[in-house]
């Protein structure tokens, strides 16, 4: 049972944790985030201190070396409140590889598993947490989500971005082909083997076009990054001076929707 069916109260305060692709390449929805939460009383912190989450190294094979700046991160949130990330990728590290990350040292294992607990998923605090549901103001359009790997098969959230996008009146959510395929980013994978990578967005770039959808929505940056910075390209080869394919992450889309 998610807290919103639950009796446990409505959280009043959450800490946010930007992740380094919001906070350096997609600050704008960062903040869009924060705006929505607020806009639902959420009294939103965020800790200046916050760094990478540590996955870079983690799935590179660095164990000590992610160990290190994930650690740096345990001290952050020490109020019981809920740490609310707009990435599965990195909620997904925090949640659950945190804890077997920390496992040899009693006294960060009880701060890792914690702070597990109250790892959140952007789409996942909004359905599961607060209830959410919005109010469209928008035009009709149609539009096609992608869902990471990580927000998919560790956090199992790939369905809480749909019944947002479900839930508003105005947007069609066009169904592609390859939704269960990954985009080919996976931070240091797309920089170790570029080729294969290149391969895989061209391959989801295809399928999302296929769809005929106005944009592409996703609630992980380091997708829209890869899939939009290849659409860019494409578009460039092809003479192209407008987005072929325009993308955003689904809290700016959430709030140009229901902007009052």
């Amino acid at each position: 049972m998610n807290l919103a069916e639950s009796a446990a109260p409505r959280p009043t305060d959450v800490y946010f944790f930007a992740t380094c692709v919001v906070d350096q390449f997609f600050p704008g929805a960062g903040m869009d985030a924060i705006t929505l939460l607020e806009r639902e009383g959420i009294r939103v912190h965020f800790p200046d201190e916050q760094t990478c989450c540590g996955q870079p190294a983690f799935t590179s094979g660095f164990r000590d070396e992610a160990r290190k700046v994930a650690a740096l991160q345990l001290s952050l949130f020490p109020n019981n409140w809920p740490v609310v990330v707009p990435s599965g990728s990195c909620a997904g590290m925090m949640k659950h590889h945190y804890p077997t990350l920390f496992e040899a040292d009693p006294v960060r294992s009880a701060q890792a598993v914690a702070l597990s607990a109250r790892i959140f998923e952007f789409t996942e605090f909004l359905v599961h947490v607060l209830g959410y549901q919005p109010e469209d103001k928008g035009a009709d359009c149609t539009v096609v989500l992608h869902t990471s790997c990580s927000a998919r098969r560790e956090m199992g959230v790939h369905l809480t971005g749909r019944t947002l996008l479900g839930s508003l009146n105005g947007v069609t959510v066009a169904q592609q082909d390859h939704e269960s395929e990954c985009c080919g980013f996976g931070g240091i994978f797309s920089v170790k083997q570029p080729e294969i990578s290149g391969a895989m967005v061209e391959d989801k770039l295809k399928s999302l076009k296929a769809t005929g959808a106005e944009r592409v929505v996703s609630a992980d940056c380091g997708c829209l990054m890869n899939i939009l910075g290849h659409a860019a390209w494409k578009d460039e080869q092809d003479g192209r001076k407008t987005p072929s394919l325009p993308g955003e992450h689904i809290a700016s889309f959430l709030l140009r929707r229901t902007a009052k």
